[in-house]
């Protein structure tokens, strides 16, 4: 089976639908163009998007239904509905449905207590590709829980994880770091702190593994941690018991593994199995899964943008094969000129970009349909920085880097 799959959670916008939509016609169009003849073969080789949360209201909003019947149309395309965060949001979706029987799919599997689990569907499916049992599944978090529901979704996806037989790995970043604080005490939401030390336990008690490693540069400027005399580094200060302070570095070192590694915004494509050549021997770094990170915000009106800089870089250096590609809004990271006027704690990320640009395992990219979108261009002294179309980009993640014979790769949306 070709696994190709994202997991949405976002406001699915016309400019981002579009861009996938043209990515999976450059899929079928040019690298499998066999699939337009519906042969049992062909049917097999299949994108799954599962979709929860806010990028539901897409399959309704008119903006965005005529891009899903252009997907529709395309071979081999399923989707997978939260059945739970439909209902919560009132969204039907039996239009699409009904002309689509196969396609759209709004019934999920049972958890072991009996309640549909949009997860366990994610879980069997991203289990498939990690062998032998039991495997790790990663998840790769960026947000804070109770301003969205974000980290009950966490909960459920790592919950999901140990009923399919697998260890899971969570790496807290950026705001992510606020799940492992200690003494959590919502009303009326899910205690995230007390879920996670109880699926930590549930985890041992199977055989498993639940590991919690959180970015020491997040944590110590979120006051998590703290520097104690006669100890070496920094040490936890409020963070519940499994959460463990690590560097970005050995946060980045994690994936190494081939494990999938999902987030909120993600994405694993599998790589064309003719690029791996049986019989041939292969150093450890070749068979790392690349990574392809997607930066879609504004480079200063959060910490997104810069965040997606600084891990792409330890990544980088872990001989990890790294591309960064600038999109939707992340594209204004490298029009005009940008100055910080000697303002505190402010980091120029064009400056980042440039210096960072030529370094090992590492590229950058401009996704020039959102330049042209927004009627800007690329700073012309950013010429580390290639420009690509579409047909570029689908070459960029369909296609590993020279070399390379992992049997997939990662897209992570910043």
């Amino acid at each position: 089976m070709t696994a190709h799959f994202f997991l949405l959670r976002d406001s699915l916008t016309l400019e981002r639908l579009g861009w996938i939509d043209e990515l999976l016609k450059f899929y079928f169009l040019n690298l499998n163009p066999q699939s337009f003849r519906h042969t049992t073969h062909y049917r097999e080789e299949m994108f799954t998007f599962f979709l929860t949360g806010d990028a539901l209201y897409s399959l309704q909003n008119p903006d965005t239904a005529g891009l899903w019947e252009s997907l529709f149309s395309l071979p081999s395309i399923k989707i997978v509905c939260d059945q739970g965060e439909l209902a919560l949001r009132g969204i039907t979706v039996e239009r699409l449905k009904m002309k689509n029987p196969d396609v759209v799919i709004t019934h999920n599997s049972l958890a072991l207590n009996g309640r549909p689990s949009f997860w366990k569907d994610v879980m069997k499916y991203a289990r498939q590709h990690d062998q032998p049992i039991p495997s790790t599944i990663g998840y790769f978090h960026m947000t804070s829980p109770y301003m969205s529901h974000s980290s009950e979704s966490l909960l459920q996806s790592l919950g999901a994880a140990l009923e399919t037989h697998a260890s899971w790995d969570l790496y807290c970043y950026l705001d992510g770091i606020h799940t492992g604080h200690q003494g959590q005490a919502p009303q009326g939401a899910e205690n995230v702190g007390d879920g996670l030390e109880d699926l930590e336990e549930r985890a041992g008690k199977r055989g498993l593994h639940g590991q919690i490693m959180a970015s020491a540069r997040c944590a110590a400027a979120r006051g998590y941690c703290a520097r104690e005399e006669g100890k070496e580094g920094l040490v936890p200060a409020c963070t519940i018991r499994p959460v463990r302070i690590r560097t970005l570095h050995e946060i980045a070192a994690q994936f190494r593994g081939n494990h999938i590694i999902l987030a909120e915004n993600s994405a694993s494509f599998a790589m064309k199995k003719e690029t791996i050549r049986p019989g041939l021997s292969f150093d450890e770094k070749w068979r790392v899964p690349p990574i392809n990170i997607l930066v879609t915000r504004h480079p200063y009106g959060s910490e997104y943008a810069a965040g997606a800089l600084d891990f792409a870089m330890a990544c980088a250096k872990k001989e990890i094969q790294t591309r960064v590609v600038f999109m939707e809004n992340g594209v204004y990271t490298l029009s005009g000129v940008h100055a910080c006027n000697k303002r505190k704690g402010c980091v120029n990320l064009q400056e980042t970009v440039d210096s960072a640009s030529g370094s090992e395992n590492l590229q950058f990219f401009a996704y020039t349909p959102s330049l042209q979108a927004r009627n800007i261009t690329k700073n012309p002294k950013l010429t580390g920085v290639i420009p690509i179309g579409a047909p570029e980009l689908g070459t960029l993640l369909f296609f590993p880097p020279t070399g390379i014979v992992a049997n997939h790769q990662r897209i992570l949306f910043f």
